[in-house]
């Protein structure tokens, strides 16, 4: 007679509720990117798998390991080896790369120990602990779920908690809540819905999972009181993927539902009986599934048309997510045999960015790529082995609709990794790792508990002394990977910043160096700390800038920092290159506000000058502002429209030409230049702007105000024309038609700036009038819009001029107050402040003596009145 089931042990209800906190740990530790999620996945993750391989024992099973987790096995084997420190030698053959950071960056520096592969080996002992722990969860859930009961209670534990994320963003939502339960702002990140997931794409990631596994309870067999439930879990959880907004979580989310309802329908095809209730529960489903879409749509019906007119094409979907992956497959390539380390893609990526990006890439948002940068060619043969194991998985004949959900939702996902890096957290590794262990039972599973029928033992001593020693080892490896580069980009940030001596700043420089060795923003620091000694620390600034180029050539700080220490070093030829190489790394300001006013020769601006026509007329006009450079900038500007001649923005340097000319009197000049402008661009309507201020500088002012007020009628929308138009009628004494023709142009202000210039316009044509009161109202109205300090004293000399003295010191004072600290004209608004106060004062003492002698006047006149005759 065969044995009954045997009950299930305490220790195997452990390992469940275990592998449960995990599941909802992910989602609840803001989708895993929380710092501290590693230690409660490593601990949960180990006490599953123990408590599982206890369980085993009293329940007298055979502990099995699926082929799935040999991919997992691998990953944590190759992350052991990536982080064995090699001899110069070894590591030449094995990662020339690698090879190549320790001789011509770190061995200058000092730090001549051995190195392993992985460029950041303080981060490849987190990936270690974490797929450790991904092994050990898939495992622990294997062993678990060979039970139905533990198999369900797990996967419902996914369904609910993918529904109650979702809830939480609807409730967010529909209260106008923008932070986490008002608590929590994300700073980088703007998610459409307000969860613990910070980027929208996780979070369609996980709910698309949890609404997929959620469908596939919805047609298990149970009864309908018990179906329900998880129906409308998957409503929730797809209404959420829908209101994220991710437009690759929604399509990837509908192909999980379509795989699953072909793979039903080729079941039932194949079935030789046909399965009665399945049609119905099965139209159910589909209504669901009709209505989920339907309900997310209605909520988002705007914002998802936005999303979708945002995607023009393959075009635009390669200018997104897809224009980095040739860049990124270059880096991938340059590490073929053991990779560049797992997890250090964000420290060694920027070595090989060949465009200049402000943000920083993370990952690669491929998983492809990201396996083949961070693992070589061996993690392309694992994924290669995962894929085929999962295949393998998907081929056997015994699946059920909750199997088939499983399998469908970790397809769908798998392939939505294609342009996202979800798998690469916590909460949908830990997700993937629990379903795929429950759908990688043994094929007994079915039956209750298999037992060892020839003997008593069972050989669960290896498995659970290998669990305890891997967890032992998950451990060890947070341990050793508990430094993190941004802490020791912001502990050396902070440092830099309390401007300490430069040999301390280098010391502890070295220190994160040694831990973070590829990571470009440590060298760069302390270069920065050095350059600010001068010429004493310029050279060591340059090495340490050398080796952040070296690490990242597109870096514009660092060519900015290596500029200044070659002008302490008297080497302004090459200073000025490296400001032009700052500005072609991504530092649009880099000229105008540093390099141009220490220019001083044509040769040095010709070095700064850059290959854009636009941008050289924005150098153009920073030269021509100044007096003192006026002259300078003038042989440049020859200069610049020969170099660019032929382009068709070349026309704008003609109009600084002109304007130049124009700023220095030097009208013969001027009218050539306007000529040449004019043969150029002849109707457009800064030509006509320039004829007209060139008439007013030959004193044909007629001329000049007829020019412009024909323009503002073939240009009545042209807001920067009317406001020199109005201010060209001040001039010439038409005020109320000023006033005009700013009314004219009020409507077509955009922004508060030209709202705050027509109010000044307005202030100074009733000023002119001598309607000083209402010249102040309008100041006033100004300082609402722009409080600035010149806002401030034009209200103050307004009120100056109508005897308002302490309202004038006020508005002084509030000026002052929004004033730097080292503003030139600040000593001179102080006097101001004080002649106000002492005129006030004045007043004051004047108004008191004649209340004074007022009553003393009253009672001397009836004496003088008795007293005459």
């Amino acid at each position: 007679m065969a044995p009954g089931p045997l009950r299930v042990s305490r220790y195997t209800v452990l390992a469940e509720a275990a592998l449960a906190a995990l599941v909802v740990l992910g989602p609840a530790a803001l989708g895993g990117a929380a710092p501290w999620v590693s230690w409660p996945l490593c601990v949960l993750s180990g006490a599953a798998a123990v408590l599982a391989f206890v369980g085993a024992r009293r329940q007298r099973e055979t502990p099995r390991v699926p082929l799935l987790a040999a991919p997992l096995v691998g990953g944590v084997v190759l992350c052991a080896l990536q982080l064995v420190p090699l001899p110069p030698g070894v590591l030449k053959y094995v990662s020339p790369e690698a090879f190549a950071l320790r001789e011509d960056v770190l061995v200058p520096l000092g730090l001549e120990g051995l190195r392993p592969v992985s460029l950041d080996p303080s981060a490849t002992w987190r990936e270690l602990a974490k797929h450790a722990a991904y092994l050990l969860t898939f495992v622990a859930a294997a062993q678990v779920c060979r039970a139905r009961a533990s198999r369900q209670r797990l996967l419902a534990v996914l369904a609910f908690t993918g529904a109650a994320v979702a809830l939480v963003g609807l409730g967010h939502a529909l209260f106008g809540v923008e932070t986490l339960f008002g608590l929590r702002a994300y700073v980088h990140a703007r998610p459409p819905l307000v969860t613990p997931f910070g980027n929208p794409n996780h979070l369609a990631g996980f709910l698309g999972l949890c609404a997929t596994v959620a469908v596939g309870l919805a047609l298990s067999k149970q009864p309908r009181s018990r179906a329900w439930p998880f129906a409308m879990a998957a409503l929730v959880s797809g209404v959420g993927v829908l209101l994220s907004l991710s437009r690759a979580g929604i399509v990837f989310l509908v192909f999980g539902q379509v795989l699953l309802a072909a793979w039903l329908l080729k079941q039932r095809r194949e079935a030789r009986t046909p399965a009665r209730p399945a049609w119905g529960r099965g139209a159910a489903v589909l209504l669901g599934l009709l209505a989920m879409v339907s309900v997310g749509v209605s909520l988002a019906a705007d914002q998802l048309w936005a999303e979708a007119r945002s995607l023009d094409g393959v075009e635009a979907l390669g200018r997104g997510k897809m224009e980095p992956w040739p860049m990124m497959a270059r880096a991938a390539s340059a590490f073929p045999v053991l990779g560049m380390g797992r997890g250090a893609f964000e420290a060694a990526f920027p070595r090989y960015q060949t465009e200049p990006n402000p943000n920083t890439f993370t990952h690669p948002e491929n998983g492809v790529l990201q396996v083949a940068a961070e693992w070589g060619v061996p993690g392309l043969l694992l994924l290669g082995l995962g894929v085929w194991a999962f295949v393998r998985r998907v081929r056997r004949e015994d699946h059920g609709p909750v199997e088939l959900a499983v399998l469908s939702g970790v397809a769908a996902l798998g392939l939505h990794n294609l342009f996202d890096f979800s798998l690469e957290l916590p909460a949908c590794a830990v997700a993937v790792a629990v379903v795929l262990g429950a759908v990688a039972r043994p094929r007994d599973a079915e039956r209750g508990v298999a037992r060892r029928t020839r003997m008593g033992a069972v050989p669960t001593g290896p498995a659970l002394a290998l669990a305890a020693a891997l967890t032992a080892v998950m451990l060890l490896a947070l341990v050793s990977g508990r430094r993190r580069m941004a802490d020791a980009e912001a502990l050396l940030a902070e440092r830099v910043t309390a401007h300490p001596a430069s040999a301390e700043v280098r010391a502890l420089g070295l220190q994160l160096i040694d831990v973070h060795p590829a990571d470009y923003l440590l060298y760069r620091l302390v270069a920065m700390a050095s350059v600010a000694d001068g010429a004493t620390g310029a050279r060591d600034a340059l090495t340490f800038v050398n080796h952040a180029l070296y690490l990242r050539p597109l870096d514009a700080p660092s060519h900015r920092v290596a500029a200044r220490a070659l002008l302490h070093l008297g080497r302004r030829a090459q200073a000025f290159l490296e400001y032009r190489l700052a500005h072609d790394a991504g530092d649009t300001r880099v000229l105008l506000t540093e390099a141009v006013p220490l220019a001083r020769t044509l040769e040095e601006l010709e070095t700064l000058t850059p290959e854009s026509p636009g941008q050289a007329s924005e150098l153009a006009g920073a030269l021509l502002a100044e007096p003192a450079r006026r002259a300078l900038g003038l042989t440049w500007l020859a200069w610049a429209r020969e170099h660019f001649e032929g382009r068709p923005e070349a026309t704008a340097l003609w109009v600084r030409e002109a304007r130049g000319q124009l700023a220095q009197g030097n009208l013969p000049a001027a009218e050539a230049a306007c000529a040449e402008v004019e043969r150029r661009a002849p109707d457009v309507l800064p030509t006509h702007l320039l004829r007209a201020d060139l008439w007013r500088a030959q004193g044909k002012q007629a001329e000049a105000l007829q020019s412009l007020e024909s323009l503002a009628k073939r240009f009545p929308q042209d807001v920067e024309l009317a406001f020199t138009l109005s201010t060209r009628q001040q001039e010439a004494g038409l005020l109320r038609r000023s006033r005009d023709t700013l009314a004219v142009v009020a409507p077509y202000l955009t922004d508060t700036r030209q709202r705050a210039r027509l109010l000044s316009l307005e202030a100074d044509s009733f000023e002119r009038e001598g309607l000083l009161a209402r010249a102040l109202e309008q100041r006033r109205s100004v300082v609402g819009l722009l409080p600035g300090p010149e806002s401030h004293f034009a209200v103050a000399r307004l009120q100056e001029l109508l005897s308002r003295y302490d309202a004038a010191a006020r508005s002084v004072h509030e000026g002052l107050r929004l004033m730097g600290q080292g503003d030139m004209r600040r000593a001179e608004a102080e006097a101001w402040a004080a002649r106000l106060e002492e005129r006030e004062r004045a007043l004051v003492d004047a108004r008191q003596r004649d209340l004074l002698e007022a009553p003393k006047a009253q009672a001397d006149a009836p004496e003088s009145s008795m007293g005459a005759p």
